[in-house]
């Protein structure tokens, strides 16, 4: 008998049981594991979702650890527990709680699913990146964060708002940090294989790039009382997928970098090729000088996050 696929995420909130829906939907995997601090709320979300498996005939199960060392084996897990941003909070504010949540959490599934990798969603979300890789201890094509996809949607979201039209053919290109230092490549967007600059012009683009970087905040700002969390669910299933399915699929997620585009020790979002030992492939395209100046504006940003952590001693004793 073929071994089930299984996924753990942790964190149930809005995010996390999105994507538990969503994978029990698909069918994606045969286990999904559901680990929140607030144990009863899980239990009711994935009996909720159990059953909802059941009635589009779905061969997905939906359980609750009740802590880390139920989680057992996963071949993914997913990582969104962390303190939510609140209206006027900024990713950096988040900082010093998120990485000691996320270092508690990278902790147990070291220990339980040793072979997992490991996507993470909590922001300020390539500094998380940064801290579960070093506190794992895993080769750095198993943690892998969740951004590029989102900020690529959101971008593609707008073009077809701005266009009227090309739904379903707009491929947006999106590098860098996630936030307000991301990068943006309307060079790389293209409609139906047309690019962007065709159809859209300088000043529109523009529009577009900044309503990109602004795209979570515009959420926040909107919903008042939470954050985006079916846009950011649906880019994890799918990285999810491709490496379950082993697609081998380009993707642009976050990564740390070994000299990839000339970056040492930092995490940034480059596209990479998925599959079913993570971020197999870091893909180098070629950037002209405003983009590299914003790709380093990018990594500058996230370097100075991993500074903050460093002066606050957070990874001594290791």
């Amino acid at each position: 008998m073929v071994k089930g696929k299984r996924v753990g995420i942790v964190g149930a909130g809005n995010v996390g049981s999105t994507i538990a829906y969503s994978l029990a939907m698909n069918g994606s995997c045969h286990e999904i594991i559901l680990r929140d601090n607030k144990i009863e709320i899980a239990r009711g979300k994935a009996l909720d979702m159990s059953q909802a498996a059941a009635a589009v005939r779905s061969h997905s199960v939906v359980i609750v650890a009740e802590s880390m060392a139920d989680m057992t084996d996963c071949d993914v897990v997913v990582i969104t527990a962390g303190s939510p941003r609140l209206p006027g909070m900024s990713r950096d504010d988040l900082l010093m709680i998120n990485a000691n949540i996320t270092r508690e959490v990278i902790v147990g599934v070291a220990k339980y699913s040793p072979n997992a990798i490991v996507i993470m969603v909590s922001n300020p979300l390539d500094a998380m990146t940064y801290v579960a890789l070093k506190e794992s201890g895993f080769d750095r094509n198993r943690v892998i964060g969740m951004a590029g996809i989102l900020d690529s949607a959101r971008m593609a979201a707008f073009i077809q708002e701005k266009l009227g039209y090309g739904g379903g053919q707009i491929r947006a290109s999106v590098m860098g940090g996630h936030g307000d230092d991301m990068v943006p490549l309307p060079r790389y967007s293209t409609v139906a294989g047309v690019p962007l600059s065709d159809l859209l012009s300088a000043d529109e683009i523009e529009e577009v790039v900044q309503r990109t970087r602004k795209g979570g905040a515009e959420i926040v700002a909107l919903l008042q009382t939470g954050s985006a969390y079916y846009a950011p669910a649906k880019s994890t299933v799918i990285m999810v997928e491709a490496i379950l399915k082993d697609t081998k699929q380009i993707h642009p997620c976050a990564v740390y970098l070994e000299g990839e585009y000339g970056y040492h020790d930092v995490v940034s979002g480059v596209p990479v090729m998925l599959g079913a030992n993570g971020a197999e492939k870091i893909i180098e395209i070629t950037l002209d000088d405003s983009e590299k100046e914003m790709f380093d504006k990018s990594c500058s940003s996230v370097q100075s996050l991993i500074d903050t952590l460093n002066s606050n001693n957070f990874f001594e004793g290791e």
